[in-house]
């Protein structure tokens, strides 16, 4: 009888171990519920602000890199004197269409919410954060405490990166390219926006390579070794990816593209060496004691 009653009181007891681990797996659904829904909520905010305002951010920001009297433009033309060359792109020939019934309107809401999203970015990070940030040791919370921060400046001089230099340059040359003097260039709206945010957000993503790398090196998959190791590697991917996002035959267009990657991937090389560093540190600490 005895025997029968411990077994009754383990099984007991071992369910509500059961039963509290389900719990608090819950409870992390229901907090990241939560940290997903505030997230949302701002990228909506942004969308109906860009909604409001569509007009003058679509003349000013979108259409901008297609106009030769962009930033990027006039900085060209003024590096062309210095080097006593023509680097002036001339007037740039893009026609836009429209083929659809309501393309204009559901490219007003597309291209807010897209918009949103940029803008958003850094507001889903600090959310991503706050969730992540119960779960870590004191010291872990003090490596990672300027996570938000870098991530969101990273981002921010990516996507800054994307839509002064690679946009306008790559706009400039895929409107003027043609096969044959019998093939008229006329673009659709959806495919100029498609376009002008995939080089942007894209750029903004690659540059998040720094933190990238700071995790996986906190994982121990990465080390500066390998890195460094793997330099020559990294270089022929770099110009790899300068000439496909830079779609021109002019080097230096694609020397300006590679060299921020390249110094990107030796900040991610100093980075990993950081982490090494602190790993060391933390392991004679711990041999000390």
């Amino acid at each position: 009888m005895s025997k029968t009653s411990d077994k009754i009181i383990k099984a007991i007891k071992d369910k509500g171990q059961s039963l509290e681990g389900e719990m608090s797996f819950f409870d992390h659904l229901e907090a990241l519920r939560w940290h997903l829904i505030r997230s949302a909520l701002a990228i909506v905010v942004f969308t109906i602000v860009v909604f409001a305002f569509y007009s003058w951010i679509y003349d000013h920001i979108i259409m901008a890199p297609s106009k030769s009297d962009f930033w990027t433009f006039r900085m060209m033309c003024d590096l062309g004197k210095i080097l006593h060359r023509d680097m002036c792109p001339g007037k740039i020939n893009i026609q836009l269409i429209n083929t659809e019934m309501a393309g204009q309107f559901t490219l007003q809401i597309d291209s807010s919410l897209m918009i949103g999203l940029v803008l958003g970015i850094p507001y889903l990070l600090y959310e991503i954060w706050l969730f992540v940030k119960p779960a870590l040791h004191e010291k872990e919370k003090k490596a990672a405490s300027g996570f938000v921060f870098y991530a969101s400046i990273l981002f921010i001089c990516g996507v800054m990166f994307g839509y002064f230099v690679i946009t306008p340059v790559s706009l400039n040359f895929l409107a003027g390219y043609t096969v044959s003097s019998s093939i008229q260039n006329l673009f659709s709206i959806d495919s100029y926006i498609s376009s002008v945010s995939t080089l942007t957000i894209a750029t903004g993503l690659v540059f998040e390579l720094p933190i990238l790398v700071y995790i996986l090196a906190n994982l121990g998959i990465l080390t500066p070794k390998f890195m460094k190791e793997s330099r020559r590697y990294a270089i022929v991917i770099i110009l790899i990816v300068a000439a496909v996002v830079t779609p021109t035959p002019d080097m230096l267009t694609m020397t300006v593209v590679a060299i921020p990657l390249f110094l990107l991937y030796e900040l991610s090389i100093g980075v990993a060496g950081a982490v090494q560093r602190r790993k060391k540190k933390r392991e004679e600490a711990a041999d000390a004691a």
